[in-house]
């Protein structure tokens, strides 16, 4: 598999790394029995709203490390607002590119982020804690990313249908039995809806 010369050197000499004492805010997205899962600590100034301070765990591959490495890097000394515009494509163009199958880790480096970023907010008060919908299981689709050509299913128009009755989820999804990826991005559906207590039950049928 290859590396750009970036992602090497975040993964051999990552930044920000470490577990933050007392810090304002955290987050923590995957699952070690999946595989990849990263935490991020957040240490924000109340009087400008920047972020001061801003560290990471992480569990899983060489792109993981790095593209923790890189966000943690993106966001240290700006905004929260400005941190919030710091998306998984961000990530990987710093890093100049990572493999397909590997663009999955750059997605887990951001949402973690934006969910310490939010977790922050709520605790403070300067946001409510978002409603469940329809619209957020679309959200979470956009992050599950196909990779044999590191681009997520909705882009793809993979999903066909997307319904939520009485926490009941159902998904309709454009992907043949034939496809060796199928059963893995149904895997990361479930594991990326399954956090949200509001979820009792997750369909997703194949043609």
């Amino acid at each position: 598999m290859q590396y750009s010369q970036k992602v090497l050197d975040h993964f051999m000499h990552p930044r920000n790394v470490g577990k933050m004492d007392n810090p304002d805010a955290t987050a923590t997205e995957g699952s070690p029995a999946c595989g990849d899962q990263v935490t991020v600590f957040l240490k924000v100034n109340e009087q400008d709203m920047t972020i001061e301070d801003i560290s990471f765990l992480s569990y899983g591959c060489a792109s993981n490390i790095a593209t923790a490495s890189i966000v943690t890097d993106l966001a240290k000394g700006k905004t929260l607002d400005e941190a919030k515009q710091i998306t998984w494509r961000d990530a990987m163009e710093a890093l100049d590119g990572l493999p397909p199958v590997k663009v999955h880790c750059s997605v887990l480096a951001a949402d973690t982020l934006q969910t310490a970023i939010s977790n922050y907010e709520i605790a403070h008060g300067l946001k409510e804690v978002p409603n469940f919908s329809k619209e957020t299981i679309v959200e979470e689709l956009k992050k599950i990313i196909y990779p044999k050509v590191g681009e997520d299913i909705v882009s793809l128009k993979m999903v066909k249908y997307v319904g939520l009755n009485d926490g009941e989820v159902l998904i309709d999804l454009n992907i043949m039995s034939f496809d060796q990826w199928r059963d893995n991005i149904a895997e990361e559906i479930r594991e990326h809806l399954e956090k949200y207590p509001e979820v009792k039950d997750i369909q997703i049928n194949f043609p």
